[in-house]
Formats: structure tokens, C-alpha cells, sequence
């Protein structure tokens, strides 16, 4: 009888487990292809940025990002931020810093919302704002706590050379963490490189990530969850253009220092994704977008199906040794 209980544990897991590894695998060939850097087309005017900066509660680090934002080199933006009803003195400090350095930007806009409702909805209104205005360009997302280096903006830019290329997304380089984190952030990066090369990745880094202000419309935004930079660079891929990785450009921030505090983290990250990858099931095997409903498919199980199968491994495994304790252990 104990048999039949660790039959199940084993089969349950290896159902888990087996696609990480074969993801992995494919990982691994895919990155031996990795898609090439665009030379500069020097006849076309470089299309024209929006850098999009949703806040709250940023008082601390706002003057230094936006010091950040005006030392990038080789390129000229309008600077959008957006508010979501801070409680402290973010918007005074945006607003002093700007009347102190009025040339930092070609252009600046500051959306001041009334209530705090989530950075989600917060980037709807962001875009519904560029919209009436007929932008169209690339619109850059970023968060207020991420250091870009001086050339980060100009290396996105270029890879819209690349007319099948609609979202483009940065490394991630976090201080603070735990080495747990740090494994799993070299991790989660080898694997949007991976299918970045194969086709397209479903989640890139809003701290750092550029998009073609025409392949992401607001009204696609789902307000009622997060991973908004998740729902764009997938949205992106459906909509018919690329949504890659680029390794060779980064940002910095600070992750969390606390195990409680990085679990939280991504246990709200993955809620989202899992909300997102549930959201678009219709696609996980639509012939329409190629090779990415592969990678819609293998993420919807390591997102939504695995963990179901490890709970069953976990319960099994319970009842194994429940059956060991009640009965003994099997001889012969």
C-alpha cells in the first residue's frame, strides 16, 4: 500500500520538473543564436522618446533619478511623470527640481493623480495621455528607484532600427539581496535571453524597459492586476511585434535585505503573472503567434501547473510516510 502513495510523489514531481528541465535545455540552444544588434540606420530620424515615470512616495530618491534621467547621453526625450496621490512631498520635489534645471528635458509633464489607484492603472492614464496627443514614438518606462547608466536610453533606441522589434527590456543589477536572490535573478535573466533568441519573451523589467508607443494600446492595460510590465511586453508579442531581453544594458536598484521581504515581493510578482498567463490561455497553442505559444505554454505550466503538481507531491508524500508510521515499512 505505501507504494502507491510514492508512486504518486514521483510521478506528480517528475510532471513538475520535467518541463524546467527541458526549458532549460532549450534555453541553452536557443541563446547559441541570440538575435543581432541593429547598425544605426544614419537616413532615418531617430523616433522620438517619452520617458514615462509613475511614483508615489518617492521623496527620497526622485531628485536623483531625474538627475539620472537628464545625465543620459546621445539622446533627446520629454520626460512624463505621473503621481498617484503621494502622501509625502514627491510632486514639490519634482516640481522644484524642474524649475532648477528647466533644460534638463526637451519637454516635461507632470500627471497629478487624485487617489492612489496602483501603479497599473496609474501607466493607463499615463498612456491615455499620450495618446490624445497623437505621440508617436517610443514611450520608456522606468522606475524611480532604478540608476541607468549614461548611455542606457541611446542602446533601447537602437534596437527599434529593427522593424520587427516593439519592446525592449533592461538587466536588472540589484544590491542588497540575499544570495538566494541573486540565483534567482541570474536565473530569470538566462531565460529571457533564451526567449528572447527563439522569439519573444512574455516578461521583461518595467524598472527599465522601451516600446513602440503603437503596439501596446492603453486600453489593453487590465487594470485590476499587477505586472503591468509583464501585460505590455506580452501584449506587445500578440499584437504582432517582438518583445525581447537586452543583456548589455542595466539598471541598478535595491532589493529587498529581508527573506520576508523578498518573499512578499515575489509572491506579488508571481500573482500577476499567473493572473496574466490565465488571461491569455487562448493563445498558449494558436498557430496566429508562431513559436510564442510554446513559450506562452511552458510558462503557463511552470506558473499555474506546477506548483498544483507539487502540492499533490507534497500531499503523497504525507501520506507515504503516514502509511510507513501506521504500518511499517514494506519488506520484500
Amino acid at each position: 500500500m505505501v507504494w502507491i502513495p510514492a508512486f504518486a510523489e514521483i510521478g506528480l514531481g517528475a510532471l513538475a520538473f520535467g518541463p524546467f528541465l527541458l526549458h532549460r535545455w532549450s534555453v541553452g540552444r536557443w541563446r547559441k543564436t541570440p538575435l543581432a544588434y541593429p547598425q544605426p540606420d544614419r537616413k532615418t530620424e531617430p523616433r522620438p522618446i517619452t520617458v514615462l515615470l509613475p511614483v508615489w512616495n518617492e521623496a527620497l530618491v526622485i531628485e536623483t533619478k531625474l538627475a539620472n534621467l537628464a545625465s543620459q547621453e546621445g539622446v533627446s526625450f520629454t520626460l512624463l511623470a505621473i503621481d498617484s496621490a503621494s502622501t509625502d512631498d514627491t510632486v514639490q520635489r519634482i516640481k522644484r527640481w524642474l524649475e532648477k534645471h528647466p533644460n534638463a528635458f526637451a519637454n516635461h509633464e507632470l500627471i497629478e493623480m487624485e487617489h492612489r489607484l496602483g501603479k497599473s492603472k496609474a501607466v493607463q492614464i499615463a498612456l491615455e495621455s499620450l495618446e490624445s496627443n497623437g505621440f508617436d514614438g517610443l514611450v520608456c518606462m522606468t522606475d524611480a528607484d532604478a540608476s541607468m547608466p549614461p548611455n542606457a536610453l541611446k542602446r533601447l533606441q537602437g534596437w527599434f532600427v529593427n522593424p520587427t522589434v516593439g519592446a525592449v527590456g533592461a538587466s536588472a543589477r540589484r544590491s542588497g539581496g540575499l544570495g538566494q536572490e541573486q540565483v534567482h535573478r541570474s536565473m530569470f535573466e538566462l531565460l529571457r535571453e533564451g526567449e528572447s533568441a527563439y522569439d519573444s519573451t512574455p516578461f521583461l523589467e518595467g524598472s527599465l524597459m522601451m516600446w513602440r508607443s503603437n503596439s501596446f494600446n492603453a486600453s489593453q492595460m487590465n487594470i485590476g492586476s499587477n505586472a503591468d510590465d509583464a501585460q505590455i511586453a506580452t501584449q506587445v508579442r500578440l499584437n504582432g511585434l517582438r518583445s525581447i531581453h537586452d543583456p548589455m544594458v542595466h539598471f541598478a536598484d535595491v532589493a529587498p535585505t529581508t527573506p520576508e521581504g523578498q518573499r512578499r515581493q515575489k509572491v506579488r510578482r508571481a500573482q500577476g503573472l499567473q493572473r496574466l498567463l490565465l488571461r491569455h490561455r487562448r493563445h498558449w497553442r494558436s498557430p496566429r503567434i508562431g513559436n510564442f505559444s510554446k513559450i506562452l505554454r511552458r510558462e503557463a505550466h511552470f506558473h499555474l501547473a506546477a506548483p498544483l503538481l507539487l502540492v499533490g507531491a507534497a500531499t503523497a508524500s504525507v501520506l507515504r510516510w503516514g502509511t510507513v508510521l501506521l504500518w511499517g515499512m514494506p519488506i520484500g
